[in-house]
């Protein structure tokens, strides 16, 4: 049993991940259910076809459940903890069978704890991995949260979740050093398992025709950032930068793709500037084309964001043939995976003159772009095969079913 707040059709964040997990567990002979939320990332708000309390559905092939919760239009906090703890109060009174292994996703961190709650009392206690795809304790700390009782409760419950697992999967070393070093998780106990490239392999599309389709010139240097928008993104930055290009007669222009609870908020700060324009998430096939058709694709953070998270965009972006540039903290663990893959370029995050020197720059050297674009479809195919991960989930599966001699 797979327990995790996002899922498909949710595009970004770790829904994709959690999906293909699933399929990919299934089509090894695995019998998965999912229990998830109501889809509504990274828009904060649900569709409105999915109505009522609980829907059961099957997404090829996987029997997935769906337990109404809280979503926050303007997601704080406190209004985030509500949602988790909603959605944590639904898997507590749900049925779940008797499953022989139970997988939850961090995040949700506090829905997670009120799982293994549930797992520990239950008469059968089947043994719980945690998938840690975020560092909730850092996430607060690293997006300007003031320490305080919320940030050390986060820290406290982080603790004990992973303490209290049976088994921890980590999506990056620096996640697995901090998960044993500073939330006191058994060595022994935690592996690390990396994200893979969950877009199917597709052949290249027209990037002309693609970027007549999506109003780009043959002329601009399109910089293209997708996923979310929300406070670690940092995106200020890049709304800036636009109005630097504009006021310079620079060709970058930045494309903001996807959605998230600062998209509006960036929208008014753009003051219409022509440089900048936003675009609605894209069906799967057009966006690897919108991919494919970008000059330069952005991954951009907030000053102070290290440890949190390895954006999930990343393993997108490697795919596409495309060079990354990744505006980060040095020591980041972003700045870690451009290095480690040479698929991209890092500058300093919060300087939006940088980063448009660095766009006209990278535009301008047809050979170095080409290079690292090479590089990093080098590296999803020997780092980040999906055949790879799945067969070490598998095995960790097995792992935890051992343990309990199941």
């Amino acid at each position: 049993m797979i327990l995790g707040l996002h899922y498909a059709p949710e595009p970004s964040g770790n829904a994709p991940y959690t999906t293909s997990l699933a399929q990919g567990l299934t089509d090894l002979g695995h019998s998965v259910h999912v229990f998830t939320g109501f889809p509504h990332y990274p828009s904060w708000s649900v569709p409105s076809e999915y109505k009522g309390w609980t829907i059961r559905e099957s997404i090829s092939g996987v029997p997935v459940t769906r337990l109404r919760h809280h979503v926050p239009a303007r997601p704080t906090a406190l209004s985030r903890l509500h949602m988790e703890l909603s959605f944590g109060m639904r898997l507590l009174t749900t049925r779940w069978g008797k499953p022989d292994v139970v997988i939850a996703v961090s995040p949700a961190l506090f829905s997670t704890g009120v799982a293994m709650l549930r797992a520990r009392l239950g008469w059968k206690r089947p043994p719980v991995g945690i998938w840690v795809q975020d560092l909730y304790s850092r996430g607060i700390v690293e997006t300007g949260g003031k320490p305080g009782l919320f940030s050390k409760l986060a820290l406290w419950v982080e603790s004990q979740v992973l303490r209290s697992a049976t088994g921890v999967v980590a999506i990056h070393e620096r996640f697995a050093e901090y998960a044993v070093e500073s939330l006191r998780a058994p060595a022994d106990s935690v592996r690390v398992i990396r994200n893979w490239t969950h877009l199917p392999e597709v052949s290249l599309a027209d990037p002309s025709a693609t970027r007549s389709r999506l109003g780009w010139g043959d002329d601009e240097i399109i910089v293209l950032h997708s996923g979310n928008m929300g406070k670690k993104q940092g995106l200020e930055n890049v709304v800036e930068a636009a109005k630097y290009a504009e006021a310079i007669g620079s060709h970058v222009k930045f494309v903001l793709m996807g959605d998230g609870n600062q998209r509006e908020f960036l929208e008014q700060k753009s003051g219409g500037t022509t440089q900048l324009s936003f675009v609605d998430s894209l069906p799967q096939s057009e966006f690897q084309a919108a991919l494919q058709a970008a000059n330069v694709l952005l991954v951009n953070e907030l000053p102070g964001v290290k440890d949190m998270s390895v954006p999930s965009k990343l393993t997108s972006y490697f795919t596409s043939g495309t060079p990354v540039l990744a505006a980060t903290d040095p020591a980041s663990v972003t700045a870690q995976e451009i290095m480690t893959s040479g698929a991209g370029i890092r500058i300093n995050a919060g300087e939006p003159q940088a980063l448009v020197l660095a766009a006209e720059s990278l535009a301008a050297d047809e050979a170095l772009s080409h290079q690292l674009a090479t590089n990093g479809l080098l590296f999803c195919n020997e780092t980040l095969s999906k055949t790879s991960a799945i067969a070490h989930y598998d095995d960790f599966i097995l792992t935890l079913a051992e343990s309990r001699g199941v």
